[in-house]
């Protein structure tokens, strides 16, 4: 044997050994828990461990979801959020950090798209029987519509910093909070920061529409979510994006819904009208920092239509993607920012 082939034998037997140990190694998990939160579906994907394991993670992410549910569900008539709507507003009621933070976004998003979200719909929500009051059984009046609309507005609430909490108040005694539309992304923000704080770093969280992303899945590849098409048909998927990072909310007008004397209500509801939306956009997606902001515009943007939607955010430079019904089907749009994040197209 000669001396160069002397040396390579170590090498090779190394080489060997490696292969054999990796072929030993078990094939990489992912942890994954998933519950209902908020009237709808949540689910946590790890590639990390977390401390205590999968039954540590199920029980902080259930009690950290149950605290955000006391502090912001119109279901709850004993919630922070319930307690505000039934009182008058004055003195105002101190409310924790986490939900002056979802009630800072609405008010900041609302401001931003000109009154499109606003957080205080919560009277004409209910008249077209799409929070906690049932549904109406025949469509609300002019008047009935009228004096709900006289009970909204973000220019009527207040937020104040006091210490390490905050004074949220009311104008007007029948002014009524809602944040429901903002809850998903809020939780989604908080598990997240749940997460990092355990040390893990690699994770994908859904709630309903809103997800928040980090790192890489267990095979090592980017996190990828899927756009869904607004029909029938099971598993149609629009488009597929990578967040890399940042946080996916989508919002539609294709689930929530009722039919009442033959015409269909959607629940997006537009302040400015008093009326569910009669448009033709059916599913508005945006990619933010925050699951928390992307949840309070994707809303906004449903409100607007698709063509003001598009204008605005082009105007704002922000990532967003649209799914317009035509007479020839569904139609998607995006903004140039959303394009880094796409992966591909569905034919």
């Amino acid at each position: 044997m000669h001396t160069s082939s002397l040396r390579q034998a170590p090498r090779a037997l190394l080489l060997s050994l490696m292969l054999l140990l990796a072929a030993c190694q078990p094939a990489p998990t992912q942890t994954r828990i998933q519950g209902s939160t908020m009237g709808t579906y949540y689910a946590v994907t790890l590639s990390d461990p977390f401390p205590g394991g999968q039954g540590a993670l199920q029980q902080e992410v259930e009690t950290l979801l149950a605290r955000l549910n006391q502090e912001i569900s119109t279901y709850d008539p004993a919630s922070l959020i319930s307690r505000f709507n039934q009182g008058t507003g004055q003195p105002p009621q101190v409310i924790p950090a986490t939900m002056a933070k979802i009630v800072q976004q609405g008010m900041d998003a609302g401001r931003l798209t000109r009154g499109a979200l606003d957080v205080t719909v919560g009277p004409l929500v209910n008249l077209w029987g799409f929070g906690p009051d049932k549904r109406p059984t025949q469509r609300p009046g002019a008047e009935q519509i009228a004096q709900a609309r006289e009970r909204v507005g973000i220019d009527k609430l207040t937020l104040t910093p006091q210490g390490d909490h905050f004074l949220l108040g009311k104008a007007i005694p029948g002014l009524y909070l809602d944040l429901s539309t903002l809850g998903e992304g809020a939780a989604s923000d908080e598990i997240a920061g749940l997460l990092e704080r355990r040390g893990v770093h690699n994770y994908l969280i859904e709630v309903a529409g809103a997800v928040r992303s980090k790192g890489r899945n267990a095979k090592g590849n980017p996190w990828r979510v899927a756009i869904v098409e607004p029909s029938d048909k099971p598993g149609a998927i629009e488009d597929v994006v990578t967040p890399n990072g940042m946080a996916v909310s989508t919002a539609g007008s294709y689930r929530n819904y009722y039919e009442l004397d033959g015409k269909r209500y959607s629940h997006i509801i537009d302040p400015a009208t008093g009326e569910p939306v009669t448009h033709r956009l059916v599913s508005a997606s945006v990619i933010t920092p925050t699951a928390l902001e992307a949840d309070a515009l994707d809303t906004a943007l449903m409100v607007m239509g698709p063509e003001r939607a598009m204008a605005f955010a082009k105007e704002h430079r922000l990532a967003v993607y649209l799914i317009e019904k035509t007479d020839q089907g569904f139609v998607a749009r995006h903004t140039p920012e959303f394009a880094p994040y796409l992966v591909r197209s569905e034919p």
